[in-house]
């Protein structure tokens, strides 16, 4: 008669490792003990002389929110940098402009005359701040109007995607 208990345990643990993994998000390893010739598995690095070491680490992309198609597309072609300063009164309302867009995007607060000089000349003039780049192209200053014309030119959407709810007792 065959024995499947070490089968089974080996399909359980994989199956384990495989959740805890996922849910964790860290990296676990399984290796063969070299002292009993056992299946080891654990969150900390074999010991030397280990065989058949492999090592798991779940994907970033598994725990991170799904960008809608449009936005991921866009934000490949023409990434969007904010520059911003301590104080700056305007930039709460163009952090909320492009979040209120779904746009994913880096900020830069500039806190030296060095880096407002660097700044300005990368987007070809004075910083005036809150400022804007969208791939190559760049908003001095804060304008709704000209954020969003720049912005719909390089394909984000105009608005948050609307998840739309099932109604209740509907048939359609």
């Amino acid at each position: 008669m065959l024995n499947t208990a070490p089968l089974r345990f080996t399909r359980v643990a994989a199956v384990l490792l495989l959740a805890t993994t996922a849910v964790s998000a860290q990296t676990t390893f399984r290796w063969i003990d070299p002292a009993t010739g056992g299946t080891v598995i654990s969150d900390m690095p074999p010991p030397p002389g280990a065989k058949q070491v492999m090592r798991y680490t779940a994907s970033p992309a598994a725990t991170e929110p799904q960008i809608p198609y449009a936005v991921r597309q866009a934000s490949e072609k023409f990434p969007v940098v904010l520059y911003t300063t301590l104080g700056c009164p305007l930039c709460k309302p163009a952090r909320d402009l492009l979040n209120g867009r779904g746009v994913p995007f880096s900020e830069k607060v500039l806190n030296s005359e060095e880096d407002r000089a660097e700044v300005g000349r990368q987007i070809g003039g004075e910083v005036l701040l809150p400022s804007v780049s969208v791939g190559r192209q760049n908003v001095r200053g804060f304008s709704t109007a000209a954020w969003n014309e720049l912005l719909d030119a390089a394909g984000y959407p105009a608005a948050l995607p609307s998840r739309r709810k099932p109604s209740a007792g509907v048939v359609e």
